[in-house]
């Protein structure tokens, strides 16, 4: 089913968002086939090359021929905004309804999401170099539990859709409020245009009883083990001046005690599972929060026929 649009509707987007471990990608894969469509992650970590593990990036086998954008195409060492995902995400949408195919926005970076849904428009402030430099040495010294708690104290909203550990944006809302008295959640509302862009489908996944929800990411945890994250997290250590986004992220920053020998390896597994059921928490707060969705749960089983309805209504209006 090929997806037209003309010059006086806006383009449709089909979002499959939700917390870890849920099944985005194959319901995303299994829709895409059915629907004409091709997949754009929105996954603030599937950016980086020879990071694939830790991040669940889709594999070639996973994709069954269907195009997926906006993978791989950074090294870990180079910073990546939400202002870029967006102003990248729309050109490849564009790009996509070109071809008279559908785009399906897919993963669980939420402030991506919301950000590129709501057609953000981002000015850039010029920086004080005082002002980073004091909040980097502050970060250095305290660490970045004590930066995160700052931003909690002076804009809560924002700091609801940031994990504590992504220091680049904590230090970036925390920057702007210094230089200007202004909060970042401020600067997004305002960078909200009169009318979206696009018109969207927010499918989001995922399960009823939490416990199960928690299961699964134990699970994938396990097959991470077995897929060789360790590899990669060493790798991410070793380079972790340089790859600061990669450092912070989860997956990665839990097996460093093991790398300094301040920890046995079953017990970073442990932290690991803790960390990515804590990031699933804050991922179903920001999507109920932020994203008007129709929600489907995993224990009702058929996720592609649970979606198919919606998805059908939404493409015939």
């Amino acid at each position: 089913m090929a997806v037209l649009s003309d010059c006086c509707s806006k383009p449709r987007v089909v979002v499959i968002g939700g917390p870890t471990a849920t099944g985005k990608t194959a319901l995303s894969v299994a829709l895409a086939r059915r629907y004409h469509g091709e997949i754009l992650s929105a996954d603030s970590m599937q950016i980086y090359r020879g990071l694939d593990v830790g991040t669940a990036k889709v594999t070639p086998d996973e994709m069954q021929g269907i195009p997926h954008h906006l993978l791989d195409i950074l090294p870990p060492d180079q910073p990546f905004s939400v202002a870029d995902y967006v102003a990248l995400a729309s050109r490849t949408i564009t790009e996509i309804t070109g071809r008279g195919c559908l785009p399906f926005v897919v993963g669980g970076t939420g402030l991506y999401i919301s950000s590129l849904l709501g057609g953000l428009t981002f000015t850039e402030e010029k920086a004080d170099p005082s002002i980073r430099q004091d909040l980097q040495r502050r970060l250095q010294a305290e660490g970045p539990e004590a930066l995160y708690e700052e931003l909690r104290r002076i804009d809560p909203d924002y700091a609801a859709g940031v994990h504590p550990n992504n220091t680049t944006r904590v230090i970036r809302a925390l920057e702007l409020y210094r230089a200007t008295g202004r909060r970042m959640s401020e600067e997004r509302r305002n960078a909200v245009p009169v009318e979206a862009p696009y018109r969207s489908l927010c499918l989001c996944l995922t399960c009823r009883d939490r416990a199960l929800l928690y299961r699964r990411i134990d699970q994938r945890c396990d097959r991470m083990m077995e897929q060789g994250i360790l590899q990669e997290a060493e790798y991410v250590y070793r380079h972790r001046d340089t790859f600061r986004t990669a450092a912070q992220a989860i997956g990665y920053k839990e097996f460093f005690p093991y790398f300094e020998g301040a920890a046995d390896l079953n017990d970073c597994l442990v932290r690991l599972k803790q960390a990515s059921r804590n990031y699933a928490k804050r991922q179903l707060t920001w999507f109920r929060r932020q994203t008007p969705a129709v929600w489907l749960y995993l224990e009702d089983g058929d996720l592609v026929g649970q979606a198919e309805p919606y998805l059908t209504a939404f493409l015939q209006s």
